[in-house]
């Protein structure tokens, strides 16, 4: 996206070229190679286009549009492993994406499936992560946290209520959580 602003030195982030190059960097990590392969395998292949930096006006790290790739906003980003997380959590909505023929992203059900799956995947819920956060729990935090994380994803679609979301989310819980394609278990 040309001629978008880039961040100044010490704002915060960085720029939408720095973004780019730790998005290259990700690219040629295992967890993202596999996936991509995937991906591939599912009839889905990614171009190089596919995941780009971006600014982005919310308070957030990322996303996936169906039909459009994968956005990582770059003026939230600061370390390589931020980037590299955001690039496999968005890789695994691609992957739901794909591998569903008839999947919403308006339907909360279907929603929550993808960020069920996305949160218990790809590490976002990791331990150390949870400690960076301010999350101190050892016991039971996986869960916890991606329960936590799907909800501020779901609360954000437009077309789910917080009470929707929660009760989207309680429905399809196990299976979600339990289907772990396209790994053989939980990372």
């Amino acid at each position: 996206m040309e001629g978008e602003p880039t961040n100044t030195p010490g704002s915060g982030g960085r720029t939408i070229e720095e973004c780019q190059d730790m998005i290259r960097k990700s690219l040629r990590t295992p967890m993202v190679k596999f996936l991509r392969e995937h991906l591939e395998k599912a009839g889905c292949g990614i171009g190089d286009n596919f995941i780009k930096a971006v600014n982005c006006e919310k308070k957030m790290s990322g996303g996936y549009v169906s039909g459009d790739g994968i956005v990582v906003c770059s003026n939230h980003m600061n370390m390589q492993d931020e980037v590299n997380q955001v690039v496999i959590h968005e890789l695994i909505h691609a992957y739901d994406d794909c591998r569903a023929a008839n999947l919403d992203w308006a339907n909360c059900v279907h929603h929550a499936c993808s960020e069920i799956r996305a949160g218990h995947l790809s590490g976002d819920c990791h331990y150390k992560r949870e400690l960076l956060r301010g999350y101190m729990k050892i016991r039971g935090h996986e869960q916890e946290c991606v329960r936590r994380r799907v909800m501020k994803s779901m609360i954000a679609n437009p077309y789910c209520s917080e009470a929707a979301a929660k009760d989207a989310m309680e429905a399809v819980w196990d299976v979600c959580y339990n289907d772990t394609k396209p790994f053989d278990r939980a990372p």
